[in-house]
């Protein structure tokens, strides 16, 4: 009987230990999220026009990075962050829609830091279509184009 009762009392602790592991776990990814007010300027507003290079979907953002040609001539790659992989997906933005060589507008705010980063708010499409990609409730300027916006 007392060995039943060290056996579950061994179970509940390493039950507790598991629990409190996954609490740990879950929380990290939420450390590495930012406010948009820590990085990107509301204001310096910004158009950036170019093919895709390469996108990134990975949590807490997706990041898009792009092409742009400068009015010397000169080209360079922009980093473009975005919302969430679930939440651009379900706005209409996959691996397929934002192939290396697509053409795209991108309307954003600039780093605070003035590097080749960017907060993008929507991505225009050559043949026209608009998809709101910013990052909801991030301290963004109330713009209008968030949808969630009230």
């Amino acid at each position: 009987m007392f060995k039943q009762y060290l056996i579950k009392q061994k179970v509940v602790r390493l039950s507790a230990m598991g629990l409190a592991a996954g609490a740990l776990a879950a929380a990290a990814p939420s450390l590495a999220h930012h406010a948009f007010g820590a990085e990107f300027d509301p204001n310096r507003p910004l158009v950036l026009r170019g093919p895709v290079v390469r996108v990134e979907w990975v949590n807490p953002h997706t990041w898009i990075h792009m092409e742009i040609t400068k009015d010397d001539g000169s080209k360079e790659v922009w980093m473009v962050e975005g919302g969430t992989p679930n939440t651009l997906l379900r706005r209409g933005l996959t691996r397929n829609t934002l192939t290396p060589g697509t053409e795209i507008i991108v309307d954003g705010y600039q780093s605070k830091d003035r590097s080749n980063r960017a907060n993008g708010r929507d991505v225009t499409f050559t043949d026209g279509r608009k998809i709101f990609m910013g990052s909801s409730g991030t301290g963004a300027p109330r713009d209008g184009r968030d949808p969630t916006e009230r």
